[in-house]
């Protein structure tokens, strides 16, 4: 069971979806990734693609980020999410924002309100990261949704890496926790 890292929410255990079709993020990559950007997440719009139970967001939120918008199609982590943010009293907080929609459609709609984030992380199942993380990026990049030196993180495998030719923003540098890697991209306007 991942727990919250630091912050107000700091050693809540949170639920994760049952069964093979999600895989939440390690403790011990979320705090290396959370290490690395921790500068830029206080004041932060913090968009989690793909949230299954909502973890890394909750710790976004718990280490100072204004809003965190967690993202997911599936039946079971939108219950996971709600039971969490239910344990947490942040069911009715306007410090999170849960959407059922798919990653692409979740991006045309922010999109099309003008909406903007500062970190973007998107966690898809790893056979999947090749295709939707152009996918993602190409609307980002054209929706405009990352505010000016806003990031665009991918978690991703070594097998199955984006391919940063194919991602219209700036590519910064890619870290490796075992056969995890957590790729940074950034919006230099």
């Amino acid at each position: 069971m991942p727990r919250v890292v630091t912050g107000k929410f700091r050693g809540a255990i949170l639920q994760t979806p049952k069964g093979d079709k999600t895989r939440p993020t390690t403790d011990k990559v979320k705090e290396a990734l959370f290490s690395i950007i921790q500068g830029i997440v206080p004041d932060s719009e913090f968009l989690d693609l793909c949230a299954g139970s909502g973890q890394i967001g909750i710790e976004a939120v718990s280490r100072g980020a204004v809003r965190a918008t967690l993202i997911d199609k599936g039946s079971e982590p939108a219950k996971i999410i709600t039971a969490n943010l239910a344990k947490l009293h942040m069911q009715d907080s306007e410090q999170f924002r849960f959407c059922r929609l798919g990653i692409v459609p979740a991006l045309e709609m922010f999109a099309s309100k003008g909406e903007k984030f500062d970190i973007i992380f998107m966690d898809p199942p790893y056979r999947l990261v090749p295709e939707l993380a152009s996918q993602a990026a190409a609307v980002i990049t054209s929706g405009h949704l990352l505010n000016e030196n806003g990031l665009f993180i991918v978690e991703h495998s070594n097998e199955e890496p984006p391919d940063i030719s194919n991602i219209d923003l700036t590519y910064l540098r890619s870290c490796s926790y075992g056969l995890t890697v957590i790729t940074f991209f950034k919006n230099i306007c």
